[in-house]
């Protein structure tokens, strides 16, 4: 099969509805020529029918980043659909949660901070560090953000997770380099996904991206980023890691 991802298997997490830029990762990687295997935390049975849409059958490994124990067993459970001596060659980290109380910047107590930053940000190393065994000639690590260097509206302490994201990836980048393994993030605009709907306030972000973005941009359209983490998995980056790709129609470097 051709494809800028033939022959390459990739482990994508965060595929929760079709509308998630997971899910179109998932998906062009899969048209791409990679093999694809999903993980999925809580409803399981609705991430399985949501990778029924998939153009190919792809097996799903239950995970949760924060347990220690699903993170030790995750390379033997992933070796176990790739086969023995099979590598993996990418993972796709798609995963983020803060409790409501982290959307209040002021009230926000400890609890809900570091929940927000577990999960958020921490998880790119663990997960990553689980994983490695399975990836001994190097890989591609790549992550999701929202772009860290504003205070946005209501984004409060996820964006400070967010910003703890960008620096994991950067030390994974230093620290992983010699082992042949990139780390690379995309950072999207906003998107129309379930995500989102936790967010509140989640209109303020997203209703004047299109008008301030130069070269427009859809909220219901998660494509333009699922693209951007595909070409990150492929080679043809080779000597790309510790960046973040903005996939966000331009408004990062906008003035105003």
């Amino acid at each position: 099969m051709s494809g800028i991802l033939a022959g390459k298997r990739i482990l994508v997490t965060g595929v929760i509805t079709d509308a998630s830029i997971a899910f179109h990762a998932a998906k062009l990687a899969q048209q791409e020529g990679a093999e694809v295997i999903l993980t999925g935390f809580g409803r399981l049975s609705l991430v399985e029918r949501i990778a029924r849409r998939l153009p190919k059958p792809a097996p799903i490994i239950e995970l949760d980043v924060t347990d220690q124990e699903h993170l030790d067993g995750l390379a033997d459970k992933v070796r176990e659909h790739l086969g023995e001596g099979v590598d993996l060659d990418g993972v796709v980290h798609s995963i983020a949660f803060g409790p409501q109380g982290a959307f209040d910047f002021l009230g926000a107590s400890w609890e809900d901070v570091s929940t927000a930053v577990h999960v958020s940000a921490y998880s790119l190393k663990s997960l990553t560090c689980a994983l490695l065994p399975l990836m001994p000639r190097g890989g591609s690590v790549v992550g999701l953000t929202f772009d860290a260097q504003f205070a946005w509206p209501v984004y409060d302490w996820m964006g400070v997770a967010k910003a703890a994201l960008e620096s994991t990836s950067r030390y994974l980048a230093r620290d992983l380099g010699p082992k042949n393994v990139r780390s690379n993030l995309v950072a999207a605009g906003p998107i129309k996904s379930m995500a989102a709907k936790s967010i509140p306030g989640f209109e303020v972000l997203a209703d004047q991206w299109g008008d301030r973005a130069p070269i427009g941009w859809e909220i219901a359209d998660p494509e333009p980023a699922a693209r951007g983490v595909v070409a990150l998995l492929s080679d043809w980056f080779p000597k790309t890691t510790g960046e973040v790709v903005h996939v966000d129609g331009g408004v990062h470097m906008m003035g105003v």
